[in-house]
């Protein structure tokens, strides 16, 4: 892992310091609130519908154990409302007949950031100076400017990895932090990087994507890929680019960045983002992007040219760490005296949970934080440090967040496996869910959003109270249903093989439901947008219409197919059909309940 500097650490301080002085002279009065806003966003502090909402910047996923339980004091000591905060919250979710608001949780996003959605702000300086305190921050995770940049969470790992993209995100990540050219971009930026040929990033969906490979005559160098997002308008990115040496990658996102910041769009909020310039542009944004590149190297000096040096200095954090590979079992690492149960589910949990290494004698380990009861994504503070021991029992004192809202231990000797399943068991964080409907992605939505036009979490919950046995799920096989609150697509509800969107119609909830999405892996195929299935659904019909989207499956599935493969043979279709047989059922076994939630306001933070 990377490891700050003593310059690093100084900024961080200085910079929690300062946003002290912010929130003190804005408690006083004498910085207006509109003036105090940018400043809070700018360190990842908003305020969403009941509370201010803090995200945490964890750099292409990494974390160290001391970083999770500094997590976890946040959700103990600070992640906790007022009394009268609390009861506006319950007093509004009892009118949408819910009461599921957790306090003291961290939340695992898709960018494999960490959100808390209750600390006061009065006692957000606190916050930022416990964080500086294990080199963390809230820095650059909102606002219009470079956020936080995202990887593969096998980086360095993954046995089908040609390049470690680790050294080259965390240069990216200095180059990018308070770039000052860049702090006020028509609308927020986000880069991928990868260096598999499993695209586990979903580069194809960013504002950049990046792969690192190697040419013919094995150098190393990026593919580049522009204009990707989702929200109102979901595009896969263009390539830009298929090979930038590796030297001038800064030089070329300089391009890439300056070129948009002149020319994007900020009269209009909903066609500012990079994707609306690269589709509407085309050819023309290339090439004055090349243009501009060749400048930088040609009157610029290339000033951002990442020398060797600098390179292999970064490198030098990510060797993999010492991990005896001979130390003998742990004391429980036997599971020789399990009940045949228990040996059934620890076999599953080898299968969807752990997955291979670069190193034969180690082992990459998932831990599950889908379960009945929590939100996808959701850690309470005793998981986080629970999860902290875990990692530094087996797994050298590292975790990593990933894009699906779990956590992953990287670096798990093989012979540790049994222990660390009957650990992770006893914490609920052993469920061999991975990969399969349940492990499922979905935003905070209504619950908390102040953007989101209907709730995530129930409909969520819904569908995992609906699918609870795994022999069931393990027959369906990989699924990835993805939900999103709102438009915005924080759950990526347009990647995922079933997607679901909230929207507002006259004030009520109801979800759109959408078919065929792709985050662009080898299992789900090329990154593309799934397509609604028709009309939308109550939120009580939502779990109905899943189970029946599967049942068409079930019955004319193919041997061995997946379940994107036998959508895209049959066609939407009889999908759509079975979709709209499922909402005259329920309808007429009077099951649809209307709830009302207030419209958000417009985009704010």
């Amino acid at each position: 892992m990377y490891q700050y500097t003593d310059f690093d650490r100084h900024f961080i301080h200085q910079r929690a310091a300062q946003y002290r002085d912010q929130l003190e002279r804005n408690l006083k009065g004498e910085l207006k609130d509109d003036d105090f806003r940018p400043l809070r966003l700018q360190n990842g502090w908003y305020v969403q519908r009941y509370a201010p909402m803090l995200r945490v910047a964890v750099p292409y996923g990494e974390l160290a154990s001391r970083q999770l339980r500094a997590l976890a004091r946040i959700a103990r000591e600070f992640d906790q409302p007022s009394a009268e905060v609390l009861n506006t919250a319950l007093d509004t979710q009892a009118e949408l007949g819910t009461t599921h608001l957790p306090v003291g949780y961290g939340h695992f996003t898709t960018r494999q950031n960490v959100q808390f959605n209750w600390i006061p702000l009065t006692q957000s300086a606190d916050v930022m100076e416990l964080l500086a305190s294990v080199d963390m921050h809230g820095i650059q995770t909102s606002g219009n400017c470079i956020r936080n940049i995202t990887s593969d969470a096998l980086a360095g790992i993954a046995p089908d990895e040609a390049i470690d993209p680790r050294p080259y995100a965390e240069i990216m990540r200095q180059w990018s932090t308070l770039h000052p050219e860049f702090a006020y971009l028509p609308r927020k930026f986000k880069i991928a990087i990868t260096g598999a040929l499993e695209d586990r990033a979903a580069t194809h969906w960013h504002d950049v994507g990046l792969q690192l490979l190697r040419d013919a005559n094995g150098q190393v160098g990026f593919k580049v890929m522009v204009g990707g997002g989702m929200g109102r308008t979901p595009v896969i990115a263009t390539t830009l680019q298929t090979f930038v040496p590796w030297q001038q990658i800064l030089n070329y996102l300089e391009a890439v960045v300056r070129v948009y910041n002149r020319w994007g769009r900020r009269d209009n909020l909903y066609k500012a983002r990079i994707k609306i310039l690269v589709k509407a542009e085309g050819q023309r944004y290339i090439d004055e992007v090349n243009a501009e590149y060749q400048n930088i190297l040609d009157h610029d000096g290339g000033q951002h040219t990442i020398p060797q040096a600098e390179l292999d200095r970064v490198a030098a954090y990510f060797q993999p760490p010492t991990v005896s590979e001979a130390a003998p079992l742990a004391a429980d690492a036997t599971t020789s005296q399990l009940s045949p149960k228990d040996q059934a589910e620890y076999q599953r949990w080898l299968q969807q949970n752990v997955q291979a290494h670069k190193n034969p004698a180690l082992r990459a380990v998932t831990l599950s934080f889908k379960r009945l009861g929590f939100a996808p994504g959701d850690a309470s503070a005793d998981q986080l440090d629970a999860a902290a021991d875990l990692a530094d029992r087996f797994s050298a004192g590292e975790a990593r967040v990933t894009h699906q809202q779990n956590l992953l231990l990287p670096w798990v000797r093989a012979t540790d496996l049994p222990a660390l399943w009957q650990a992770a068991k006893a914490l609920g964080l052993a469920r061999a869910n991975i990969g399969l409907l349940t492990d499922m992605i979905a935003c905070p939505g209504g619950d908390f959003c102040a953007l989101a036009n209907a709730r995530s979490i129930p409909i969520a919950e819904s569908i995992t109270q609906r699918f609870q046995d795994l022999d069931e799920l393990f027959d369906l096989g990989a699924i990835d249903l993805h939900i999103s609150g709102c438009i915005n697509s924080c759950g990526h509800h347009h990647s995922g093989h079933i997607g679901v969107l909230g929207v507002d119609k006259d004030g009520r909830e109801w979800y759109q439901v959408s078919l065929g999405g792709s985050d662009g892996s080898t299992l789900s195929g090329p990154a593309t947008p799934g397509k609604v299935i028709g009309p939308s659904f109550a939120a009580s019909e939502v779990a109905d219409v899943v189970e029946a989207l599967l049942e068409v499956y079930r019955q004319q599935r193919e041997p061995s197919e997946a379940f994107i493969d036998c959508v895209r043979r049959l066609g939407l279709e009889p999908f759509k059909a079975a979709a709209q047989a499922a909402r005259h059922e329920t309808r007429d076994a009077g099951k649809v309940v209307h709830v009302h939630l207030s419209t958000a306001d417009a985009m704010t933070d």
